[in-house]
């Protein structure tokens, strides 16, 4: 079963031994035991070094379009799921010393401090059992696109530049909304610590896209917000907002104040695509825990976007996994060449 999924979601790489490799990395998230680096991913099929070479080459060095792979991920989890909300999330990467691609010090929320790491941008497929990551965008600070030496030591491709973390999520929701075979649904977001959480708000309802969205509470569009059950209400210019406040666990969750789009919906509506967010962040940390997704050593821009490409079709096979009560490592490795 694991090669049927195998072969629909790389059967866009051109090269036998690139969806062979594919395979191989694949079976590795899923079956080894431990860190995911790929000297121990290539230990599972062989303990010849070339086995560790070409598997190397295959993550970081090929020249493969991940691309394809997401909008087959895609359309796989628009099959499983039925798609309740785009849900986009912050994931920080820890990285020791800066020559990782995009690597930066940055304030990081959830452990209260700053972190020396990579910023990806998930975009996830939420319905009501859980979340799959179809797309990814990696966070570059301007020292890293402004600088020739560094873009060309990591193969940052010409045409990328350093965008705003609000551009950025915008451009995953426009490639998104560009290749999806199901109508849109609304889009949900933690923006609550983003400077450009306004214009993220407002590129949201410039697309015409609905949106619930954890903004700042100083934000000028939630200067209305109030406790649940009693949401209001407030016009600004030609757009109807609704802002909200979800109450955190004593100890453990700040409070959030919301923004939405969609002032006639059911207050109960509102609160479950809240939780989509959740379902995300269960992804995540399933993803680190159990798939590698913080693993990887490598330090180009494509090896990163093939490894979490990669991650996440390991996420989608385990969940398919789950549900259908199989192991998730089938058969053995594909043997070395």
């Amino acid at each position: 079963m694991i090669s049927v999924f195998a072969e629909a979601t790389f059967g866009s790489l051109r090269r036998t031994d690139q969806r062979r490799w594919a395979e191989v990395y694949l079976r590795g998230l899923l079956g080894t035991a431990g860190k995911k680096t790929v000297r121990r991913l290539a230990a599972a099929v062989s303990d010849r070094e070339t086995a560790f070479q070409s598997l190397h080459q295959f993550v970081n060095a090929s020249p493969w379009d991940w691309e394809p792979v997401r909008r087959e991920l895609t359309r796989w989890a628009e099959e499983h799921t039925a798609p309740r909300a785009w849900v986009l999330d912050d994931v920080v990467l820890r990285k020791r010393g800066d020559h990782s691609c995009g690597v930066h010090r940055r304030f990081s929320p959830a452990d209260g401090r700053s972190v020396n790491g990579q910023v990806g941008t998930g975009l996830f497929l939420a319905g009501d059992h859980g979340a799959l990551p179809v797309d990814w965008a990696l966070y570059l600070p301007e020292c890293w696109t402004a600088d020739p030496a560094r873009r060309r030591r990591v193969r940052i491709p010409d045409g990328i530049g350093h965008r705003p973390a609000e551009e950025q999520a915008l451009g995953l929701v426009d490639a998104l909304a560009a290749h999806t075979r199901l109508p849109a649904v609304p889009v949900v977001a933690d923006a609550s610590s983003r400077p450009g959480a306004e214009a993220f708000v407002r590129g949201l309802a410039r697309r015409g896209h609905d949106f619930v969205v954890a903004v700042p509470g100083h934000l000028p569009l939630a200067r209305a917000a109030t406790a649940l059950p009693g949401p209001v209400r407030a016009d600004q210019g030609p757009a109807a907002y609704r802002a909200f406040t979800t109450r955190g666990r004593a100890g453990r969750a700040a409070d959030r104040t919301w923004i939405t789009n969609m002032p006639h919906a059911r207050t109960d509506e509102l609160l479950a695509l809240t939780r989509t967010l959740g379902l995300a962040r269960e992804a995540v940390r399933y993803m680190e825990s159990d798939l590698g997704l913080g693993d990887f050593e490598g330090r180009s821009f494509p090896g990163w976007h093939h490894h979490m490409t990669l991650v996440s079709a390991a996420y989608a096979y385990s969940r398919q996994a789950a549900t259908a009560d199989l192991p998730h490592h089938l058969a053995a490795l594909p043997a070395a060449a």
